[in-house]
């Protein structure tokens, strides 16, 4: 029942929301694209780390409460808001789409929601990466609440292929959508919190998860032993974390991934006969995951321009 009502809850932002069109900047602020692939561009430059920040930002954004720049926005007084609850304290790069809006308001102030500057931050951060690029939908509105206690609805890195399932299907996402979106694994760095659970005390039989290639778990049980609580500790998402290819299907299919949402996708016909053909094709990923980019990011239900990301009007 609590999922149905999700969906329910998800789908009437689609209908709500004003229809999104790709000139709707066309004569209120031509230059915005340009404003803030600048912020973008100039952010990379100092920080290779910042184009798997924003894409990351953008997907937690959209999976709670539609793309509404509600992550963006911080806590205030006996409120705790998303960008502080679990999943999303190691969001990083919230001052490149603060930049790219002090920018946006300067040339044309009230007009460029954040949602929007996220979503095209997030596209601009796959084309930097050496990834596609794609004419993102625009006209999205800021929403004016956010609770870190949503944020608990976001795909886990712990999740089986039904969990994956019905969180990406409750969006209006489907298998052909999971499998897509997921290769934003390419780019990145994880935390050992996010796949303990596959080195460590994986059950009551065996220590490792046993999907894992051997000595690829041993290489994470190094960097992350059991009684080590750093809390920066973890390794990059793929060998080349800061470019955007199919490396990660590759390592899908090598059992060289790091988390379980990630080893998932291989037991499901579906979603591994799409793996197999993502690591084979780095044009067949392009295309699916530019087609999946779109339709992820055209959920929205805001309902204001903010003059400041980090809070509402």
């Amino acid at each position: 029942m609590a999922a149905l009502l999700s969906s329910l809850l998800i789908f009437s932002f689609l209908s709500l929301g004003a229809p999104l069109s790709s000139n709707y900047y066309q004569k209120t602020c031509p230059n915005a694209e340009s404003i803030i692939r600048k912020a973008v561009t100039d952010a990379t430059k100092n920080d290779k780390t910042a184009p798997a920040g924003l894409l990351r930002m953008h997907f937690h954004d959209c999976f709670i409460r539609g793309c509404d720049g509600s992550v963006l926005l911080k806590s205030k007084g006996k409120n705790t808001a998303e960008k502080d609850g679990p999943p999303n304290v190691s969001l990083h790069a919230f001052y490149v789409i603060d930049n790219a809006k002090k920018a946006l308001e300067s040339a044309c102030p009230g007009v460029v929601s954040c949602a929007d500057i996220l979503a095209l931050a997030a596209r601009d951060a796959v084309v930097l990466s050496g990834g596609p690029s794609w004419e993102v939908p625009k006209g999205r509105k800021d929403g004016r609440t956010s609770k870190a206690s949503e944020s608990t609805q976001l795909p886990a890195p712990t999740f089986n292929i039904a969990q994956l399932q019905q969180s990406f299907s409750q969006r209006g996402l489907s298998l052909e959508d999971l499998a897509a979106l997921s290769g934003a694994h390419t780019l990145g760095f994880s935390h050992c919190s996010s796949f303990n659970n596959r080195i460590h005390n994986f059950n009551s039989t065996t220590d490792i998860d046993p999907s894992l290639q051997p000595s690829f778990a041993a290489s994470l049980r190094r960097v992350c032993p059991a009684k080590n609580n750093a809390k920066n500790a973890g390794v990059p998402m793929d060998p080349s974390s800061t470019t955007f290819d199919n490396t990660y299907y590759k390592l899908i299919l090598q059992q060289k991934v790091l988390f379980s949402s990630d080893n998932a996708l291989l037991s499901s016909p579906k979603t591994r006969s799409l793996v197999s053909k993502f690591a084979s094709s780095k044009d067949a990923f392009s295309k699916a995951f530019v087609k999946s980019m779109i339709k992820m990011s055209s959920i929205n239900g805001g309902q204001e321009i903010r003059k400041d990301c980090r809070v509402v009007n």
